[in-house]
């Protein structure tokens, strides 16, 4: 076998209808791909090559639903050179192997409690445990894989419902609420209250921003991943509310050539008056902001630079740690899952559907993610676990 060209087929079911595909071509004697979804050596270069197979719904994004159960990898061996047709093949060589995103003895614990929706994450053991409030950006619902992830690197982490599909709910909730939840991971009695990080992506980043330089929240560190400080939520304000500086601004978004929505320029230029955006000169504790290069959707990266010079000003600036990727887009998140350019995006509240362009390019947004992911478990650590180090559980 060692001068035959053989193909390598892979597909993953996610949940019914769903099915992710990928396909490469290699030398048995040689270690690297050299056709198909990716070329080269690339350990990991089968789950981040990953696409819908020919005939999927359009518009579709890669996410973990169930952090219980395992997501399911069946990779097939063929003899010649393929393309496409591989399920109506016969395989010289199959396997199935299961990636898990919650590792064995972590705990998952449905928060319901003072009003507040979300999951808790706890990892084995009898604890205290470090603490990190999680939050997701704009799409809303309640999405539990890195708070997942989080648990099985020691931390207890909790994933926090806060935009809601209900308009008249959705008017309701604002920064108490997500107060309240902060106190809930305080007051658990297997988390540690003098040891919580604020965790958040796109709008959920804007959140924990507006929360650290509160004066009642008091995280011990802070992690925005393509966020903006331009949208604040302010003490007595509703997230409905803060949405207005976006929907004052819609008419900045633009179209790009395959009708997906550009929505970067909606924040664009930052305001100079500090009143319009959070005051991050006020934060007291260490900051890591993550931001990819080619966000369309977000004004990450000048948002980033903007926050440098207030923090420069206020004298704060040694407290802030930035990571920028070149080539990589929006959804920046835990490594080894495919490539979203762009997806439907469905808006908070009402439920309409878009399609939006969150940029970035396979490759280096892979390496983005990779690389971003083991700084802000290495940050969380040193902040939060200071001589004492979390047991690690999952190698991801």
């Amino acid at each position: 076998m060692k001068s035959k060209s053989i193909n390598h087929f892979k597909f993953v079911v996610l949940s019914k209808p769903e099915v992710w595909t990928l396909f490469f071509l290699f030398i048995v004697a040689k270690d690297e791909s050299f056709g198909g979804t990716y070329e080269g050596v690339d350990p990991m270069g089968l789950l981040v090559s990953m696409r819908p197979i020919p005939g999927s719904r359009t518009g579709l994004r890669f996410r973990i639903k169930e952090v219980h159960t395992p997501m399911v990898v069946h990779i097939s061996v063929y003899r010649g050179h393929m393309s496409q047709g591989f399920r109506e093949q016969v395989a010289l060589a199959s396997v199935v192997t299961e990636r898990w995103y919650m590792s064995p003895g972590v705990r998952r614990v449905d928060i319901t409690e003072g009003g507040v929706t979300g999951t808790l994450f706890l990892p084995p053991g009898p604890g205290p445990f470090p603490g990190v409030l999680d939050m997701w950006g704009g799409g809303g619902g309640l999405v539990e894989y890195r708070a997942a992830l989080l648990a099985s690197h020691g931390f207890a982490a909790m994933a926090l419902m806060y935009l809601f599909p209900d308009a008249q709910k959705a008017a309701t909730i604002g920064f108490h609420y997500i107060e309240n939840a902060f106190r809930l991971l305080q007051d658990h009695p297997l988390v540690a209250s003098d040891k919580i990080a604020l965790l958040g992506t796109s709008f959920g980043a804007s959140v924990a921003l507006s929360l650290a330089v509160s004066e009642t929240v008091k995280p011990i560190c802070c992690v925005c991943i393509s966020g903006s400080h331009v949208l604040t939520l302010k003490a007595n304000q509703s997230i409905a509310e803060s949405f207005k500086v976006m929907k004052e601004h819609v008419h900045k978004s633009r179209m790009d050539e395959n009708n997906c929505i550009i929505w970067r320029d909606t924040l664009l230029p930052i305001p100079e008056d500090s009143d319009l955006k959070v005051d991050v000169g006020r934060i007291t504790c260490p900051l890591l902001l993550v931001v990819g290069q080619d966000d369309t959707n977000w004004a990450a990266v000048e948002s980033a630079d903007d926050m440098t010079q207030m923090m420069e000003r206020a004298g704060n600036s040694h407290l802030l740690t930035t990571l920028s990727y070149p080539g990589a887009g929006h959804l920046i998140e835990p490594p080894y899952g495919p490539h979203c350019r762009a997806c439907t995006f469905v808006l908070q509240p009402g439920q309409q559907r878009v399609v939006v362009l969150w940029g970035g390019l396979a490759k280096p947004h892979a390496v983005a993610q990779e690389d971003s992911w083991k700084k802000i478990l290495d940050f969380l650590q040193e902040h939060l676990c200071h001589s004492v180090k979390p047991h690690v559980y999952s190698r991801l």
